[in-house]
C-alpha cells in the first residue's frame, strides 16, 4: 500500500489538475441532470457548485481540528514541515468550540 489516497492502477499519484478535471466532469453531468430532473419535478434544481481537491483537503483538515484531533497528528497527516503551518492556516477556533472547551473547564473546576 501507498499510504496515499489517490493513486492510479500503477500506484503512481495522480497530479490534483487529473483529480480536478474528474471532479469537474462528474459535477458538471450532476448539475446538468439535476436541472433536467428539477425541471421535469417543477422544482428548483439543487447545484452543486464547483470545488478543487484543494478543498476537499482543506475541509478534511478542518474536520479534524473540529474534532478535536491533536495539531501534531494533524501536522503529520498534512505533511506540515512546521506545526505553525498547521496552526495558522487549520487551528481556527470557532465561537461554539471556545464555548464548548470553557464549559469543559468550568465542569472540571466546578466553578460554575
Amino acid at each position: 500500500m501507498s499510504g496515499f489516497i489517490f493513486c492510479n492502477r500503477f500506484r503512481e499519484l495522480y497530479v490534483p489538475e487529473s483529480i480536478n478535471r474528474n471532479l469537474r466532469r462528474v459535477i458538471e453531468n450532476h448539475n446538468a441532470m439535476e436541472e433536467v430532473r428539477a425541471a421535469k419535478e417543477k422544482r428548483e434544481a439543487i447545484i452543486l457548485p464547483q470545488f478543487s481537491c484543494h478543498h476537499l483537503r482543506h475541509t478534511f483538515c478542518a474536520r479534524l481540528c473540529e474534532a478535536d484531533v491533536n495539531i501534531k497528528v494533524i501536522q503529520s497527516i498534512m505533511g506540515h514541515k512546521d506545526i505553525q503551518t498547521t496552526m495558522d492556516i487549520y487551528a481556527e477556533v470557532t465561537g461554539d468550540k471556545k464555548k464548548k472547551s470553557l464549559e469543559q473547564v468550568f465542569d472540571q473546576m466546578k466553578l460554575f
